[in-house]
């Protein structure tokens, strides 16, 4: 078989203006070794009309030069402190990478699960494994496909930015190669001291056991290291989830509602459990993120792009949460969600920046990551929006993504999840079958 893509160009993208040199620090939460990887989105466009390539390709270098100019620290490299005490950039207008290809692959391949991990690895060639070796922060690669779509792949140290960061410089990114030359507001606020530990709140242990390590009774950290995992891909529209949610409530003791993203996530969680075959006694977590934007205070500033999330932790018995349905399990979410306060927030924040340096163990655990609500499905670099948004690579890391054109609107999940979701996540082949079947029959 012909290789997925073949690069035409790379090359590094400077900032097209002067911007300062300066040494910056992060975060204690962006510091945190849990942080230190790339993420790494793929958005499928379809064939549009008269597209010029070559046209094109300049003008989404041209303007990933612009965006680097506010976003001038992307554009530099990150380093760990000379104390040691966590990470900070060079910033030295040192540049991003920009990367032209071409496939012999259709848009209607990539808008489903890849057949193993890393099938679509090609179409993000520079794949930045330690990030904190001098590698661009920013790596973006177009990749024309054989039916006149296009494949842009984008790598971003998760030590610089987050989610809603690194969408918010997509957006802006993809204006500018549109021609939309409006106002940019909120422009990009660094400050990451706001996410340091503060002299206010003494050190806190309030995280609900996300620290905590489990024994492993089953073999779970040798089966996800060992076996080869499956890709999978189900997509929950508006009807399911309005049934998942009537089920969550005639299965649970709660009287309160819950929302899309606690039924989706406790259901998810529940059939992954089911299908693994684990002892009843193996205790599992459910980590997912929670933007902490708005749950601390004073609240951070519109535009900030820094990492202001920390991970939410749900924690069950296999029995239980096999035998006590998915009303239980959204049940430990929603309590789980209800928890992430400022105490939590700033105890997060004094463990990972610690003598210890706190990081959530794999032994047990499951992470939900939600894209579904970023902003990645309006990125238009002026070839209309996506109609895939997923990542390079689908692991075992369980992504929320969003499901365009469907006309939904949203629910009242306080930025947690749209009505109509696409969730990916790779199992262990031996459980595959069983996941697929159960993910998609909830009354079983």
């Amino acid at each position: 078989m012909a290789s997925l893509a073949r690069v035409k160009e790379a090359v590094v993208v400077t900032p097209s203006e002067p911007t300062p040199s300066c040494v910056l620090s992060l975060s204690a939460i962006d510091s945190q070794l849990f942080l230190r990887f790339t993420i790494e989105y793929l958005l499928v466009y379809p064939p549009r009309q008269n597209t010029n390539q070559a046209l094109t390709a300049t003008r989404v270098k041209a303007a990933l030069a612009k965006a680097l100019v506010p976003y001038y620290p992307l554009a530099g490299r990150v380093r760990p402190k000379p104390d040691g005490s966590g990470l900070e950039v060079v910033c030295l207008a040192q540049g991003a990478v920009f990367i032209e290809a071409v496939s012999d692959r259709a848009v209607s391949e990539l808008q489903h699960a890849p057949r193993y991990v890393t099938q679509w690895r090609k179409l993000l060639s520079l794949h930045v494994a330690d990030v904190l070796k001098g590698a661009p922060p920013v790596v973006v690669q177009l990749t024309w496909l054989k039916d006149g779509g296009a494949a842009l792949g984008v790598g971003f140290n998760h030590s610089v930015c987050d989610g809603i960061g690194s969408a918010d410089f997509l957006n802006y990114f993809a204006e500018l190669a549109a021609g939309k030359h409006g106002e940019f507001r909120p422009m990009p606020v660094w400050d990451r001291r706001l996410m340091d530990p503060t002299s206010e709140f003494p050190r806190q242990q309030n995280h609900a056991g996300l620290f905590d390590k489990v024994p492993d009774l089953s073999g779970f950290m040798n089966r996800f290291t060992n076996e080869r995992l499956c890709p999978t891909s189900v997509v929950f529209n508006k009807t399911h989830v309005t049934e998942l949610k009537k089920l969550a409530l005639s299965t649970s003791r709660l009287s309160s509602e819950f929302t899309a993203f606690e039924v989706l996530s406790g259901h998810v969680w529940r059939s992954w459990a089911r299908a693994l075959n684990l002892p009843s006694n193996q205790i599992l977590k459910l980590l997912f993120s929670v933007n902490v934007r708005e749950r601390v205070r004073p609240s951070l500033p519109e535009g900030y792009y820094g990492n202001a999330f920390v991970l939410g932790c749900a924690q069950s018995s296999v029995k239980e949460l096999t035998e006590k349905g998915v009303g239980y399990a959204a049940g430990l979410v929603q309590r789980a969600k209800e928890r992430v306060g400022e105490e939590y927030v700033r105890g997060v924040v004094e463990s990972v920046s610690g003598e210890t340096k706190a990081s959530p163990d794999s032994v047990g655990v499951l992470i939900v990551s939600q894209w579904s609500r970023l902003g990645l499905d309006r990125v238009d670099f002026g070839m209309g929006r996506p109609v895939h948004v997923g990542p390079i690579c689908s692991d075992r890391y369980c992504l929320f993504l969003p499901v365009n054109n469907d006309g939904d609107d949203d629910d009242d999940d306080g930025g947690g999840q749209g009505e109509s979701v696409k969730v990916m996540v790779a199992i262990p082949t031996s459980a595959v079958d069983k996941y697929e079947m159960l993910v998609n029959s909830p009354y079983s």
